[in-house]
């Protein structure tokens, strides 16, 4: 189940468990590791409720829920060719559209190719809605008024246009003529249960209609972890989602580290006791063996190291161990190609290795450069890593934090030693404080350049004859600006005269008002300050007059400055003049 923040995605699940609590049903549906199972008893209490769904068989035994916030449940075991979902169910609240993470979800499920369907949750929000409790959506809607039906038309019409903006087509389940290539979309109630027997009926229909061959119990196990926790008395276990396949106690099992495999052999195989009991603190049920599709506990030794979203390799009777310590890496490996190889860039964390995935993914479209990864808390270790860029690139000193905590020492480590830490929850949010902080950055660096005189514009000038309004420093003349950019603080030169040096723009008038820049065009009176005592005793009409062009002094350093830092302030004739400039200024003589 996944969506934005405050759309309703746990609200929906503990809709779906309450009706069977009340009912007296928990018996069957155990709160797992990072999920929830429903059997099909369940499920049918709610789904039959739609007219005619109580004479359409179910062949599936019931479903596994994962219900882990964030971009857990797409760690994709890759080798094994399985992805840990089967199916989605994407959240989208009807009052405020799509949003960011709603966007971010649907990428990430089309890049996945992972079917899915839409809740449109909130709808008892609409203005007069009259609830009825877990009734099935067609029931509902039949009984609203006119304004109420209108209100939730326009919403969906809305909506609708957002998600085509996604590149996806989307009708309303009852509407749905084509299910395979459009995606349906379950208006609900998360509060009131409205909608949901629909849900939960078509995630059935559609896993068994689409996915049937998919959703065969295989022999070979394929298991995902969730998250690695440390239990009093356990140690360090690992939480994860058994897809396929069996495993039992004793079973030999290959983990995923940054140091490298570990073979390991599962202690004790553990799930929470029945939701009643799930408030027993450290209470669990022990299992000699669990079948697929289960949520988990494992304690074993050597899980200190594993990594969160990789796969674990239950080795079977004719397996070999070597083949499967080297395939238990290929997830890492994959991701680790994203790094740069000359350790030039910014530091990354996320909670798990799917999550990681995605924000690499993110970073390497928008030629964000990455210099080293990690997984789980920030920690003081990981400050020390990024800390190597504060003497490079100070700009890129930076970690980038999605969905982790940061550690008191950590954040003190980083104050001391010139580390800034962003964290957010939403990649683009990460994204855009990066970018704020680089333009911040990039526009702190310019002002720097010119105000050093480093950065300066390419300019020809030409003196208007006769006005002269002091001849003597500051020299202050009528020009006009031929070709080019003219700015405050920009040195003048005389190509002609053997590049004499004759001081630095000190201000431009333009109609008695002062400007910081002229361009191409422009006539401007410009007063010329002298820079050393040789500029201090030129004279106009004696040293150079009318007859000659004033060019600005440009410089290798300063065009290397202008590419870097100013490529898009000047047009295109504009860097054409810099590159005659340059001939003219590394041929040393004038060839206008």
């Amino acid at each position: 189940v996944l969506g934005h923040v405050d759309t309703g995605k746990t609200k929906l699940l503990d809709r779906i468990r309450k009706t069977n609590v009340q009912e007296g049903e928990a018996g069957g549906i155990t709160q797992q590791i990072g999920a929830t199972f429903f059997p099909m008893e369940n499920i049918r209490t709610l789904s039959d409720k739609v007219p005619g769904a109580e004479k359409e068989e179910h062949r599936i035994p019931g479903m596994l829920v994962i219900d882990t916030p964030g971009h857990e449940s797409f760690s994709n075991l890759r080798s094994r060719g399985a992805s840990l979902c089967d199916i989605c169910v994407l959240v989208i609240d009807l009052m405020h559209g799509l949003e960011p993470q709603t966007i971010e979800s649907m990428h990430l499920l089309k890049r996945r190719k992972c079917p899915f369907i839409v809740a449109l949750n909130k709808v008892d929000r609409l203005y007069g809605w009259e609830s009825t409790p877990d009734a099935p959506f067609s029931e509902t809607f039949k009984n609203q008024k006119r304004d109420t039906v209108s209100e939730f038309e326009a919403r969906w019409a809305d909506v609708k246009t957002q998600i085509a903006e996604q590149g996806l087509n989307a009708e309303l389940h009852f509407r749905n003529k084509d299910p395979r290539k459009v995606v349906s979309v379950v208006p609900t109630s998360a509060l009131t249960g409205e909608g949901v027997p629909d849900l939960l009926l078509l995630a059935v229909r559609l896993t068994q209609k689409l996915l049937s061959s998919r959703l065969q119990l295989s022999s070979v196990p394929a298991a995902s972890i969730l998250e690695v926790k440390v239990v009093e008395g356990l140690g360090t276990t690992i939480d994860l989602v058994l897809t396929d396949g069996i495993i039992k106690e004793g079973d030999t099992i290959v983990v995923c580290t940054f140091n490298g495999p570990v073979v390991t052999v599962v202690r004790t195989l553990l799930t929470p006791h029945p939701m009643k009991e799930i408030r027993v603190k450290g209470e669990y049920v022990h299992h000699k063996a669990i079948r697929a599709a289960m949520g988990v506990k494992i304690a074993a030794q050597g899980l200190e190291g594993a990594i969160a979203g990789t796969q674990v390799l239950i080795a079977g009777k004719e397996d070999n161990i070597e083949e499967l310590k080297l395939s238990v890496m290929e997830d890492l490996e994959e991701v680790m190609k994203d790094i740069s190889k000359e350790s030039r860039g910014v530091h990354v964390q996320a909670s798990t290795l799917g999550a990681l995935e995605a924000l690499l993914d993110f970073l390497r479209n928008s030629t964000i450069p990455v210099a080293s990864i990690n997984i789980g808390p920030v920690h003081k270790r990981d400050v020390i890593k990024a800390s190597v860029m504060a003497e490079k690139e100070p700009d890129l000193a930076l970690i980038l934090a999605f969905d982790v905590k940061i550690s008191t020492d950590a954040a003190e480590l980083a104050k001391s030693s010139g580390v800034t830490i962003f964290t957010a929850d939403i990649i683009y949010h990460l994204f855009d404080k990066f970018t704020k902080h680089m333009a911040l950055s990039k526009e702190r660096q310019r002002k720097v350049l010119l105000e050093t005189g480093v950065a300066v514009f390419p300019a020809v000038i030409k003196i208007i004859k006769g006005d002269v309004f002091n001849k003597k420093s500051p020299i202050i003349i009528g020009c006009e600006i031929e070709h080019g950019i003219l700015r405050v603080g920009t040195p003048l030169c005389i190509p002609a005269l053997k590049f004499m040096e004759i001081g630095k723009v000190g201000s431009i008038e333009h109609n008695h008002k002062e400007l910081k820049e002229a361009r191409k065009g422009m006539s401007v009176a410009v007063k010329i300050d002298a820079v050393n005592d040789q500029q201090a005793h030129l004279l106009f009409g004696r040293h150079f007059d009318h007859t000659h062009r004033l060019y600005s002094s440009l410089t290798r350093d300063g065009i290397t400055a202008l590419k870097t830092h100013f490529k898009d302030d000047l047009s295109t004739d504009e860097w054409r003049l810099v590159q005659k400039m340059k001939q003219i200024f590394s041929n040393g003589v004038q060839q206008w």
